[in-house]
């Protein structure tokens, strides 16, 4: 019986190696790494100048080394923190969003301790910019949609067509506190309420929330939830993003060829070298103000450029150098702010030449032997699931197709420009040769 006690693991293997709350401090929020200064202050007002040592743990899994690398089980005392241990990390990674959109769901099993979460998180969130809701049956679920979902402006004397103001429908509120009953109402019959943006879900009294069926919430709002890889490159689609290419010509295509994307509801904008400092100028300004959510760019943005609030790079094309990687990734994670830097990589094997052997070294050991001049070899290592490669196939190749079609018109007129040019020019030579 004791062997097999020992050999008993937890199934899950992120509880295989617990992290002991007692052994954390509290900690002042002047030394808290990473914090928002905006939520200082709220916490300051809210009479908070230190954090509870399972608050400290949680920060530090989530904002700190941990990053939301995994799921959470917070397993400590009432009147411990807990609340303000979610609520906090969740409240910080989403204040750099630039499009609103259900992303936080916590749920508890009664309509008290939902306000009482609820109010932790309005006295937090909207410093950051951030919007709470609340679903608990507490009013009509008519005055919980208003309060829920946003809904266009019509014009009086103006036939709209239904499906145009349906797909028109936003959410009104960043995070959401429910109760499950009230939930599933809203799932169930409210128009323009969704889940598929939600990158965070908190079970709050989990053993009293899964014991009862309530519904089955759970199973429902995890079938409604994209996968966790899902949710990381989506979150890239949501904020602001640069992406760098290694050419003026690259930069254009691929910005053209996303811009045929015709679901993609952000915009995105071309910055490069082959444009007049006027447009680059404009286009930089609707950046910083939030117009624009995505910039593709060439390496001329690499250098000097101060975006704030840019909370993803991608290079999609690797940088050559290790120079260029850090000042491309140097355009995020700025002044104490958090930020991701992503680089693809193809995963099949390149052949190089050493005198007459040949050797195999994949892409991810080139990349990583790159990050190592810079003593970095710990980027992690995220493969895109095939299946979600497989359901873009028909929208990528119908977005080629446009982008093939651009690339013919736009060299066409630049050979029938050029032509007229040519013409005009022989014309005023052969006229000074007849003067």
């Amino acid at each position: 019986m004791e062997e097999a006690k020992k050999k008993s693991v937890p199934v899950l293997p992120w509880m295989r190696s617990p992290v002991d709350v007692s052994l954390f401090e509290d900690c002042p929020l002047d030394h808290l790494p990473c914090l928002d200064p905006r939520l200082k202050v709220a916490l300051q007002n809210m009479g908070i100048s230190s954090l509870f040592p399972v608050q400290v743990a949680v920060w530090q899994e989530t904002i700190g080394p941990g990053l939301f690398e995994r799921d959470l089980c917070i397993n400590s005392p009432t009147g411990s923190g807990k609340t303000l241990s979610y609520a906090l990390p969740i409240v910080q990674t989403l204040s750099n969003r630039a499009v609103r959109c259900l992303r936080a769901l916590v749920v508890l099993p009664t309509r008290d301790l939902a306000l009482q979460v609820k109010d932790v998180f309005a006295a937090i969130a909207p410093a950051v910019g951030l919007s709470v809701g609340l679903a608990v049956g507490q009013s009509s679920i008519a005055d919980e949609i208003s309060e829920l979902i946003k809904r266009p402006k019509l014009e009086a004397g103006i036939c709209y067509d239904p499906e145009d103001v349906l797909q028109e429908l936003q959410s009104a509120v960043d995070i959401l506190v429910a109760t499950p009953g009230r939930l599933m109402d809203h799932i169930n019959a409210t128009r323009g309420f969704t889940l598929e943006h939600l990158c965070y879900l908190v079970v709050d009294e989990t053993d009293r929330l899964l014991r009862e069926a309530y519904q089955a919430w759970l199973p429902t709002v995890l079938q409604l939830t994209r996968s966790d890889n899902e949710n990381r490159f989506s979150d890239a689609r949501e904020e602001k993003c640069i992406v760098f290419t290694s050419s003026v010509e690259s930069t254009h295509r691929l910005c053209t060829l996303l811009n045929h994307f015709g679901e993609l509801r952000i915009k995105i904008k071309e910055y490069s070298g082959l444009q007049r400092q006027s447009v680059r100028s404009k286009t930089l300004k609707a950046f910083r103000e939030g117009k624009i959510q995505v910039l593709v760019s060439s390496d001329a943005m690499t250098r000097g450029m101060d975006v704030e609030g840019v909370n993803n790079v991608v290079n999609y094309d690797k940088p050559a150098y290790i120079k260029t990687y850090i000042h491309r990734a140097g355009r995020t994670a700025r002044a104490g702010q958090l930020g991701r830097c992503f680089t693809l990589l193809h995963k099949d094997e390149k052949k190089g030449a050493i005198g007459r052997s040949l050797f195999h070294q994949s892409r991810v050991k080139r990349f990583k032997k790159l990050l190592q001049k810079a003593d970095n070899d710990s980027c992690p290592i995220h493969s895109i699931p095939s299946s979600l490669i497989e359901s873009l196939r028909p929208v990528y190749k119908s977005a080629l197709d446009k982008l093939k079609e651009t690339v013919e018109s736009e060299a066409h007129r630049k050979h029938t420009i050029g032509f007229k040019l040519s013409r005009m020019g022989k014309g005023r030579v052969t006229g000074r040769a007849k003067q």
